[in-house]
């Protein structure tokens, strides 16, 4: 048994590294489908394709629970994707509420994909909380390629951080919430452009909880006492995805092809 978590490509690795603090006794299965990234620019048709085989392959490789750790790929097909499968699927979306709850500005700004921020859903995630607070949102196009090709602080990814956070904090946002995976990687350029007043919002730990949650309603949680272990693969150029795991995360890994 193992907990699978996929995205479209290495940003999940920050939705991955949470669960494996929590669950130090699962074993983990990732796939980057970097191949195919962004996903941010793509139709739902051919997000929800590229969801449907990557899930059967997590769950032919051993997963008895999937983490789509990519916002615009949860947006865009998880409640397809709960229809077709039978096992527990763990979504994220950006976490508005949080922001919400501690702002003081009455302005929560958020940094997303171009596909999340059209999605229905993201849509209705706004107008919830409409009433209480201004939510403005960013599309960010650009960035996850440049996480993607490991240029997480020069000079290109600078400026296109400071081109999407200060509108942001032009329109008085005193929290920024990060609604890509990707985006994660990027905190410490986007903290310097947002600067100390500013809170930034990351939703890693708390899917790592749900993840956790999840496998103890669903009775799938690992009895064992052994360091889980961990299998990665990658749709994208092997070389590259070698140089991103590693850089990712934090030791040297194997990146098979998928």
């Amino acid at each position: 048994m193992a907990i699978g978590i996929f995205d479209s490509g290495v940003g999940g690795l920050s939705i991955a590294q949470q669960v494996r603090t929590l669950l130090p006794y699962e074993d983990i299965i990732y796939l980057a489908d970097s191949g195919h990234a962004p996903y941010g620019e793509k139709s739902q048709h051919y997000i929800l394709q590229r969801c449907t085989t990557i899930i059967q392959c997590l769950i032919d490789k051993g997963a008895t629970l999937v983490v789509i750790a990519c916002n615009t790929a949860t947006v865009s097909a998880i409640s397809a994707l709960r229809e077709m499968f039978p096992i527990p699927i763990v979504g994220v979306e950006p976490g508005v509420k949080t922001a919400v709850k501690n702002c003081k500005s009455g302005v929560v700004g958020i940094l997303a994909t171009t596909q999340t921020l059209k999605s229905a859903p993201f849509q209705q995630l706004a107008q919830r909380f409409s009433n209480k607070i201004k939510v403005e949102a960013q599309a960010c196009p650009g960035l996850v390629e440049q996480v993607e090709a490991l240029h997480l602080t020069d000079h290109k990814t600078q400026v296109l951080v400071a081109q999407y956070v200060q509108p942001l904090l032009n329109k008085g946002a005193d929290h920024l919430v990060l609604g890509c995976t990707h985006y994660a990687f990027l905190a410490p350029v986007i903290k310097i452009v947002a600067g100390p007043n500013v809170s930034i919002i990351n939703t890693a730990i708390p899917v790592a909880l749900e993840v956790a949650r999840r496998l103890d309603i669903e009775g799938l949680a690992s009895a064992s006492t052994a360091a889980g272990g961990e299998c990665f693969f990658s749709s994208g150029e092997q070389d590259l995805a070698h140089r991103q795991f590693n850089a990712l995360w934090g030791k040297a890994v194997k990146v098979e092809t998928f």
